[in-house]
């Protein structure tokens, strides 16, 4: 039997803050093979602490516990910071929300990428620009030499994106996890980056946690779904069969969505049950 790329049992992650605890984190689960899963839920659900739990990106004051976290076969609990760190970047990677806040503003494009390639593998300087700029050409960056002079205030909102998945995937991980990568960008731009990630994860067999709050763009571009409510998933299943959910929360969430067949003014509201987060 083939060991799933990723197992989660019962992660629980929690913040002690000095008006109290908050779990953000509550009792997940789920298995992850070389397919695309995404998990959806409002901010605040807890999608990107289950992210950053898996790569041990947990602030200090957060905890993080579960019967098993484990990535292709490797208790990640149990292991060390030296061995967390080795396959943080290498195997296991995470495109951040906006690449404004996760590019070096006074570091060109070359020194980021040449550097995240290097921190990994033992090669020349040489060796890692010219990887960086094949990094550049597969995600679709016209005049990648150009680029790779370029400071991150000048780049445009879907080019700065495209320079952080480069980033990422330029030591050819296993496992990509992307933390809402479209958000920032116009439907034009968002569709070219998820067309990028598809083809990458098709040519490289690779692993995809996809973090958003879009639902539409989760059921078009994944394979499984998990739907989380106050640190909880609420629901899975497969993204084709995502609009016939059944727990009232997910059904709450696609009756919010506005219609371009149908007049829905207002827009409904979702009625919350206190039993959701129990």
């Amino acid at each position: 039997m083939t060991t799933p790329l990723v197992e989660v049992e019962d992660l629980s992650v929690g913040f002690d803050l000095p008006d109290g605890r908050v779990e953000a984190v509550r009792g997940v689960s789920f298995t992850l093979g070389r397919e695309r899963l995404g998990i959806v839920g409002e901010s605040g659900s807890g999608k990107s602490q289950t992210g950053r739990a898996l790569l041990g990106l947990t602030a200090k004051n957060g905890t993080v516990t579960a019967k098993r976290l484990a990535f292709d076969g490797i208790d990640l609990l149990r292991a060390s910071e030296r061995e967390r760190r080795a396959l943080r970047g290498s195997r296991m990677t995470m495109v951040m929300q906006d690449p404004r806040y996760s590019l070096n503003p006074v570091m060109t494009v070359e020194q980021q990428i040449v550097e995240a390639y290097r921190a990994h593998r033992r090669v020349s300087r040489a060796e890692a620009r010219d990887a960086a700029l094949a990094m550049l050409q597969s995600v679709r960056i016209d005049q990648p030499q150009r680029v790779l002079a370029l400071y991150p205030h000048e780049l445009s909102g879907g080019m700065g994106q495209r320079v952080m998945i480069a980033m990422m995937l330029i030591t050819g991980p296993e496992l990509l996890i992307a933390d809402e990568p479209t958000s920032a960008l116009d439907v034009t731009v968002r569709g070219d980056v998820l067309r990028i990630l598809d083809a990458l994860v098709a040519e490289r067999g690779m692993g995809l946690i996809l973090i958003s709050h879009d639902l539409e763009l989760v059921a078009s571009f994944c394979d499984c779904v998990l739907v989380m409510y106050a640190g909880r998933i609420v629901e899975e299943l497969r993204a084709d069969a995502l609009h016939d959910a059944k727990h009232p929360y997910t059904r709450g969430l696609i009756g919010c969505l506005p219609r371009l067949d149908r007049d829905r003014h207002p827009l409904p509201v979702l009625d919350r049950d206190p039993a959701w987060a129990l």
